[in-house]
């Protein structure tokens, strides 16, 4: 075909959705119609799955890549890495003295009474924190100048660690920040190579903790979130669709391409708050003011509340640390991020998440997740351990060739068997009995985000309209609500 100059009347807005396990497209003509597309999340590069399920849209219709104007991108990249702990290797540069700030945390207990509670591993070793001797007072003013010798000394420490990111916080550093600018600028000198977060850059804003932790995750998942922007903002240009790039933020906005790599931690939430929004805008048009939002994709499950048709915002956030439940009431059981989100409850349940039984012989289902490769057993990629997918499969909740619009084949012998594997035989039940427990189990995880928004806040339920949506959320809204 030959290439044609588009015109404001037929150019096509992208919206994109990156998740764990597949890669959502909805293209939106100037006509007002549209077409959505849905494609496996390639994992080693998911920038790739965007660009190939944009290659399929263009040839099915026999459209030109110079049509598309502008493409507006969520995704759940970051929250996964942090969710299962695949992020960068990440060193943190702070005053002397200070370097235990994310373990002390705030002492809050989520579990106060529970003899064994263990607090959250943070996301940088002890021994990946260093210090550097300087001092800043909490009026800006200096007590200690900026010891270069310190300086020079943690550079060489991490050379010898060689990490992926690097994190800086120094003390007060928000109230007067030459020290830290400096070693920001001395740490991106020696390694212009890595990821560094500075927390004047990040969150210059007071409470040391939250400042600091918020800094660390910004480095812990900068590469991660660098590296597939980038690599989409080139396979785009290769494929002739170089057009402006929108990142979603959490707190329901959007941002430019360049600032969603420098400030990856403000696109944490960025798939489900896109959810919600959408959530909130359905729910005008239908006449609905109150609205449980419930978004179960492939690694992870979110729910957050709408009242009176606006979003719940926060900017007391917590992320990760392997936690079943996100509870805004009880502090603690994540990594502090203080940005600007729409508050989601989210859990480590997806259709994708692995099921398992544990050494004392009860059903597990994730946090970890198969993901899209190998992905469920039932996609015959590889994937050999059973997910929540492949019980869906056995107990016939899913049709066959109705996933990713029949482009994904289902093999429900193979979900048979890895059920078989993974849970029947450890727990002596028939396959079916197998899947209807792995389904019980992962609603009653997923049960536990919805009260955490509703119940634990107050709120009855009852009063509310679910609305389910995300690949898997439909399969399991009926029978939670119930």
């Amino acid at each position: 075909m030959k290439s044609r100059k588009s015109t404001t009347k037929d150019q096509i807005r992208v919206g994109a959705d990156i998740g764990g396990t597949f890669t959502d497209l909805v293209m939106l003509r100037s006509d007002g119609n549209y077409s959505v597309q849905k494609v496996p999340s390639t994992v080693e590069d998911f920038s790739r799955g965007i660009v190939e399920g944009l290659d399929a849209f263009l040839s099915d219709n026999k459209l030109n890549s110079d049509l598309i104007s502008e493409i507006i991108h969520g995704t759940t990249v970051a929250t996964n890495a942090i969710l299962e702990n695949q992020g960068a290797r990440t060193a943190l540069v702070t005053t002397r003295g200070f370097r235990d700030v994310l373990e002390f945390r705030r002492l809050r207990f989520p579990d106060l009474f529970s003899l064994d509670y263990t607090p959250p591993k943070p996301l940088v070793q002890r021994r990946h924190r260093f210090e550097v001797i300087e001092r800043i007072m909490p009026d800006g003013s200096v007590r200690q100048p900026l010891d270069d010798v310190s300086v020079e000394s943690v550079l060489e420490k991490l050379e010898q660690l060689q990490p992926e990111a690097i994190a800086i916080c120094l003390l007060h550093s928000y109230a007067n920040p030459i020290h830290e600018r400096k070693v920001v600028e001395a740490v991106k000198n020696r390694f212009p190579n890595l990821y560094v977060s500075g927390s004047i850059d990040v969150l210059p804003e007071i409470r040391e903790y939250e400042r600091t932790s918020t800094t660390v995750i910004n480095s812990y998942i900068g590469p991660i979130v660098d590296n597939y922007l980038e690599s989409m903002q080139k396979r785009l240009d290769h494929a002739n669709m170089a057009v402006p790039i929108s990142i979603m933020q959490s707190n329901g906005g959007v941002m430019s391409y360049a600032a969603a790599r420098r400030s990856p931690a403000r696109i944490i939430e960025s798939g489900p708050a896109a959810g919600v929004v959408e959530a909130i805008r359905l729910a005008d048009r239908i006449g609905l003011k109150d609205v449980i939002t419930f978004d179960m994709g492939g690694t992870t499950a979110k729910a957050s509340l709408i009242e009176q048709g606006k979003p719940s915002l926060t900017t007391e956030y917590e992320v990760g640390a392997g936690i079943q439940l996100s509870n805004r009431l009880v502090k603690g059981r994540g990594h502090a991020l203080k940005l600007p989100v729409i508050d989601i409850a989210e859990v480590g349940a997806g259709g994708g998440s692995i099921v398992r039984v544990d050494p004392g012989g009860s059903l597990r289902v994730g946090p970890q997740s198969a993901g899209a490769k190998p992905g469920p057993a039932c996609y015959s990629q590889g994937g050999t351990e059973a997910t929540v997918t492949d019980a869906n499969v056995v107990l016939g909740y899913i049709n066959p060739t109705s996933i990713a619009g029949g482009t994904v084949s289902v093999n429900s012998e193979a979900a048979k068997v890895a059920l078989n594997r993974s849970a029947a035989k450890h727990l002596k039940l028939e396959t079916n009995d197998a899947a209807y427990g792995v389904y019980a189990v992962a609603n009653t995880t997923m049960i536990r985000a919805i009260k955490s928004v509703t119940t634990y806040r107050g709120r009855d339920p009852r009063e509310f309209t679910l609305m389910a949506f995300g690949g898997s959320g439909p399969l399991h809204a009926a029978e939670m609500a119930r």
